[in-house]
């Protein structure tokens, strides 16, 4: 084993294998994985202090991690190219998928070239028809044979030089490992922003066992968690468990593309989506759009002074004089200004002529029932989908989960479909931490609920001109008990440049503040719903990515765990309103 490997190895930090956000007071994003491998390689002694203080590698371990960094750099020296060009997926066919959507929009062959194997559940048909994705697939004997033709090659698992453009190795039950070779870099980021939007990096637990040599985790039988999920969503259907949440929204969106291209065959489709909802949501939405020549976004206003409910009659009549099939994707409650709509006239809405599928990511709200007998959706085509590793697993893996109500289980088969053939579907020991971690949800999110209300209401007293958005005591009471609100810290100056500008600084104030008197809670974090402490972050600069500018939030959002130190927390607050 390589020296460098083996020591850190030995001396692996415990947070490379437990964290799914990591440090972002030592995270540059502009830098992302180069970094920390520098820094990594420029250490002079080996500990797990020296590694625990590399600068982060990526924030959020759905894009990367300091193990599959790791992994990335041993591959790439092993073939004599860039880090960067050396790219892990838990997914086997998801890099595959990120070579067809680059060379799709650049208007470039592809020709996929393999021996024995493809990856696991690979559908050529499929992918051609509802992907809209062309390629030609050849079956070799030896690699050496592939002569080079226009366009772009992919081999699977080659070990040789050939005239490849990419090769994929694939690992049994782990995922893969892409590898840009030559000189084609203009693949690399396209390649990383599908593990970005559409699936996740390795797991850490399986970069460690690839690294190690050690085989893969042993199968899991998902059948308990699958009747927690069922009891506490209430319903019946099966449950779609994807790597991640939107590993589960892509399921979710490119079934349904399926399903209507074998139910309503010519008919365009209407994904409606808000433009500030979840970054990673927004992006996905647009990506899968711009592949698909009938697929097209449309804009749903929810925030800042629009209804939800009476935005959306007034986009599905206009979808309706279209003939077109309407999809819609929206958060309840709203991320981060956390407003519920009325769910009465939600649902009556619902119902209208034009029968759309309400697509709901309640990640937010895992706990309430909006499906079963009196639930809020029940009585409308309904599929929601939660992050989990938010509360599910309190932040202890990535995993998602999907469930439809009986008016939609038609979907279920189509979700779970386009699941497989992306190999998107949760690992194993995702699939042992949620069956272990979520019987408790529904308790954790009531005592981080009880927690947050308490600091949101000595907020209030405080500091009362600022603006908090939460949920009011009613929608509590009708079982909205989020643990995340967001804050508009009141400002000043004579114009309105002037007065985002001391916001903006003021928000800095305030998180730096928390963090350096509670470092053992407050944490810089663009996730929530962890088992302990206090997660700031704000939302324009981090979980709303690449929403438009002019949608961005410039706000506090805070999320509060169910082990908290309330106190303390009021202390350090009180003392930040007495030096404005």
């Amino acid at each position: 084993m390589d020296r460098l490997r083996q020591q850190i190895l030995q001396n692996l930090p415990s947070d490379w294998l437990r964290l799914t956000t990591h440090r972002l007071d030592i995270y540059n994003e502009s830098l992302a994985k180069t970094e920390f491998l520098e820094k990594l390689q420029s250490l002079n002694e080996i500990s797990k202090d020296s590694l625990s203080e590399l600068p982060t590698a990526f924030d959020y371990i759905r894009l990367g991690h300091p193990l599959s960094c790791v992994l990335e750099w041993e591959q790439a020296r092993d073939l004599g190219i860039k880090a960067e060009s050396v790219i892990s997926f838990s997914s086997q066919t998801m890099p595959i998928m990120a070579v067809l959507r680059r060379n799709k929009l650049q208007n470039i062959k592809t020709r996929i070239a393999y021996k024995d194997l493809l990856p696991v559940n690979f559908d050529e048909k499929l992918i051609k028809e509802v992907y809209q994705y062309d390629f030609e697939l050849v079956k070799v004997d030896n690699y050496h044979d592939l002569k080079k033709v226009d366009g772009c090659t992919i081999t699977i698992n080659s070990q040789e030089k050939t005239n490849a453009q990419i090769n994929i190795n694939l690992y049994e039950n782990m995922g893969s490992v892409i590898q840009v070779l030559d000189d084609n870099s203009d693949y690399i980021k396209e390649i990383q922003h599908v593990r970005r939007r559409e699936s996740i990096a390795m797991t850490p637990h399986n970069c460690l066992k690839l690294l190690k040599g050690e085989k893969p985790h042993s199968h899991v039988d998902s059948g308990k968690l699958n009747q927690t999920i069922q009891k506490i969503t209430r319903v019946k259907n099966p449950v779609s468990l994807g790597s991640c949440g939107l590993s589960v929204q892509y399921a979710i969106m490119m079934g349904l593309v399926h399903h209507a291209n074998d139910h309503h065959p010519g008919r365009d489709i209407k994904f409606i989506v808000p433009p500030n909802c979840y970054g990673g949501t927004n992006d996905q939405a647009r990506r899968v759009a711009a592949c698909i020549d009938n697929v097209e976004i449309v804009d749903l206003p929810v925030d800042s002074g629009k209804d939800m409910v009476s935005e959306l009659d007034r986009i599905l009549k206009e979808v309706e004089t279209l003939n077109a099939i309407p999809y819609i994707i929206a958060e309840i409650p709203t991320n981060p200004r956390v407003e519920i709509p009325d769910l009465i006239k939600l649902a009556e809405v619902l119902k209208g002529p034009t029968n759309p599928v309400f697509i709901l990511d309640q990640t937010f709200c895992p706990n309430v029932e909006f499906f079963g007998d009196g639930g809020y959706l029940n009585e409308v085509r309904a599929i929601s989908y939660v992050s989990g590793s938010k509360f599910p697993s309190g932040g202890l893996c990535t995993a998602g989960y999907s469930v439809a109500n009986d008016k939609a289980s038609e979907y279920v088969e189509y979700v779970n479909k386009h699941l497989l053939l992306c190999d998107n579907t949760a690992t194993d020991l995702q699939v042992e931490i949620l069956t272990e971690e979520m019987p408790s949800m529904n308790d954790r999110i009531a005592k981080a609920y009880k927690n947050t209300r308490a600091f949101v209401d000595h907020i209030q007293t405080t500091l009362p001109e600022a603006k908090i958005n939460f949920v009011s005591h009613e929608l509590a009471n009708a079982t909205f008990t989020p643990s995340v609100f967001s804050l508009d810290l009141p400002t000043k100056g004579n114009s309105h440049e002037e007065r985002e500008e001391y916001k903006r600084k003021l928000n800095h104030k305030l998180i730096q503040m928390m963090i350096d008197a509670i470092p053992e809670e407050s944490k810089h974090c663009v996730s929530y719903g962890q088992l302990k402490g206090c997660y700031w972050t704000i939302p324009a600069t981090s979980t709303q990515g690449t929403t438009k500018e002019s949608d961005k939030d410039y706000i506090v959002r805070v999320s509060i765990a169910a082990d908290f130190n309330l106190e303390k927390h009021k202390e350090v607050f009180t003392k930040f309103c007495s030096e404005l």
